[in-house]
């Protein structure tokens, strides 16, 4: 079987039922616990998950290839569907995991949203993807950092820096919660992909910068992805600006 790496992303909303039944709230409307909950980052206990991105790509010779691009929401199937659904995929591959922030935050929400809805996991133990001294479970924004607080950059920053397009103008993580009342979960589902596909290019350029591929598996990766993204162009016209960037893409 050849190497496959998953890239992943998590959007998430706050739990307002977990955090009534924690905090002696049952009984209260979603805006009474909504304002007792504030406006500071809950505790990953009481993100409920509202999608899961992400991007499965295996290693074809001198480069990477893209197998699967999506974003399940819990505006197709519950939240117990996605993550069963995801873990399983987890279990078939046992992929080298890549996210951006994931050790810090999507890895240990997705373990909680599993055992909160009594979902078996095996496939989460078949590698050590809770070690943060192996790269099993990659987290970019640790290592380009080099676990260094004062060093971290976001996703966007790099993004751009790097010379791709970075997140969309008018969603950020800021806005999930905002769309997912207003029913906006599709685009939610959208901008996810989106961090899906630059945390996808930025791995790409690290793979080039440590030698695991060379600049022309480096083109030839960045071209695969422009390829697949243009033939699922009429499902994902909300990727299409990712590419147009795109230094290695075909013309």
């Amino acid at each position: 079987m050849p190497a496959q790496v998953i890239i992943w992303d998590l959007e998430t909303v706050p739990d307002l039922g977990g955090f009534a039944a924690a905090n002696d709230l049952v009984g209260k409307t979603d805006a009474e616990v909504r304002e007792v909950l504030g406006n500071k980052f809950p505790k990953h206990i009481y993100h409920s998950i509202a999608c899961i991105g992400a991007l499965v790509a295996h290693r074809d010779d001198d480069h990477w290839a893209v197998d699967a691009l999506g974003a399940p929401h819990v505006g197709e199937r519950t939240e117990k569907q996605l993550i069963a659904a995801f873990c399983n995929r987890i279990a078939e591959l046992t992929p080298q995991l890549v996210t951006f922030n994931g050790n810090s935050f999507d890895l240990p929400v997705l373990r909680y949203r599993a055992m909160i809805n009594e979902v078996s996991a095996p496939g989460l133990s078949a590698r050590p993807y809770f070690n943060r001294y192996t790269e099993d479970a990659l987290d970019l924004c640790d290592v380009l950092s080099s676990f260094a607080p004062h060093t971290k950059a976001s996703l966007n920053e790099i993004s751009k820096i790097m010379g791709m397009p970075g997140k969309p103008d008018d969603i950020d993580g800021s806005k999930v919660e905002q769309y997912f009342v207003k029913g906006r979960i599709k685009e939610i589902a959208d901008y996810c992909e989106t961090d899906v596909v630059n945390t996808y290019r930025v791995w790409l350029r690290y793979e080039l910068f440590r030698g695991r591929l060379d600049e022309s598996g480096f083109g030839a990766s960045e071209r695969d992805l422009t390829e697949f993204i243009k033939r699922h162009e009429d499902a994902k016209r909300h990727l299409s600006g990712l590419i147009a960037k795109a230094p290695h893409s075909a013309a």
